[in-house]
Parts: C-alpha cells; structure tokens; sequence
C-alpha cells in the first residue's frame, strides 16, 4: 500500500482528496502548511506528495525546493487556474507534474498512479552485469537496472520525472520527440499545454547533465518540433 502526503490549507480540499485517495486504497497523511509537510515527510516514508503553493507559514513552493535537497519523492502541486507563472515556478524547484483546481477526481487519481508507477519502477537497485540494460552515448550512460546515470563516470542524481525523459529520449538517439509525444511516452497520457512542462524538465535536465546548459552538447532542441538526445 502506497503513503500519499496531501499538503494544502483548505480543509474541503484536504477532505475531498482523502476520501478519493482512500478510496483508492492509499495511506493518506493530511496537512495544512509547508513545515507541517516537512515534519511529516521527516518521519514517515511517502511514495507522492500532493502540495498547495499558496499556504501560509509556509508556501508550497519553498517546501518543495526544501524537499529536493533530500529527497526525489514525486511531488503534483495543486494549482489555481490564475498561478500559470507559479506552475512554471513549481517545476523549477523541482515538481514533477500540476494539476489545477478545482480538479477532476478521475484526472486527478491517474496522475498519482503515473507518478507513483514512475516512482515506484526507479525504486529497486540490481546490481547486473548485463550491459543491455544500459545506454551509453557519448559520456552519458544510464543503467536501467540500477536507475542510475553518470557522466563521464560521475553519477548524477535527477528525479523520477528527469530520468524516465532522459531514458525516453536516449532509447532512440537522435530522434526528435515533440513534448506532446514526451509527455505521452512518460506520463502514460496526453495533455494539453504540454510544452511548458517538458520545456521546465528539460532545462533541468541540461544543468545536470550538460558542462554548459547554454551551448548544449546532448539534449538538443529542433525549433518547432521538439527534442532529440544528440548521438553525435
């Protein structure tokens, strides 16, 4: 049974997420502000957090980009349809997804299934002399048993969402993805208004990855299209 962490200071919104979430099966821990969330998250293991970004004492944002200094739990902000510069901001410090308010229980609960899947496939470490469960290209290489990645031997840490692109994008080097198809390839479904989402995760792909973001070697855009992982 999967631990879902709900952060959010409206108790009709805390009350509705528990019903559809127990409803569901999951262990379902509620809280009312950022530092709440962080005490929480401190002594329990959760497997997806769900997080408000207006709150008082402490916003969502601040927590999550607390939370990403420790942790690669996915996080979904819960967004108003008025907070498009916060989505953006939500996924700089670290989000994987957003869902705006109010929200379709039915969308709702399978964007928790898609990140706690993802998060849940990265979760086990095998150990394997297999080299067919890795990729390699140029210095990049990523180890799908052991859900890791290096550069030039160097393990770098990306989030479930960071990874599952990247992965996407390296099993067919070369190839330009547009962000609906990423996003389809990743999260198991279409959306609209992809391009924002993928474009954030990408940018943080390349400051990991990248010796210089600005001058990319990897992680290529093809200007309206898409993304490739370059092979050359």
């Amino acid at each position: 049974m999967y631990n879902v962490l709900v952060c959010d200071d409206q108790e009709d919104i805390l009350s509705a997420l528990q019903i559809y979430l127990e409803a569901e099966g999951y262990n379902v821990c509620l809280t009312k502000n950022g530092e709440q969330a962080l005490a929480a998250l401190k002594g329990q293991s959760f497997h997806l957090v769900l997080m408000d970004i207006m709150m008082p004492i402490k916003d969502g944002v601040s927590t999550v980009a607390e939370i990403r200094r420790s942790s690669n739990v996915p996080v979904i902000f819960l967004t108003a349809k008025s907070e498009d510069a916060d989505k953006i901001l939500g996924l700089t410090v670290g989000a994987d997804d957003y869902i705006t308010k109010p929200f379709n229980p039915i969308e709702l609960l399978a964007r928790v299934r898609s990140a706690i899947r993802r998060y849940v496939s990265l979760g086990g470490v095998v150990t394997t002399t297999d080299s067919s469960s890795r990729i390699s290209i140029g210095g990049i290489e990523v180890d799908d048993d052991a859900k890791s990645v290096s550069r030039d031997g160097e393990l770098i840490f990306l989030t479930p969402t960071e990874y599952q692109i990247l992965y996407f994008l390296m099993r067919q080097p070369g190839k330009v993805f547009s962000s609906s198809q990423i996003y389809s390839g990743v999260w198991g479904e279409t959306a609209l208004g992809a391009d924002n989402t993928i474009a954030v995760h990408i940018r943080h792909l390349r400051e990991k990855l990248e010796y210089d973001p600005a001058d990319p070697r990897y992680l290529k855009v093809v200007w309206g299209q898409g993304y490739k992982f370059d092979h050359k």
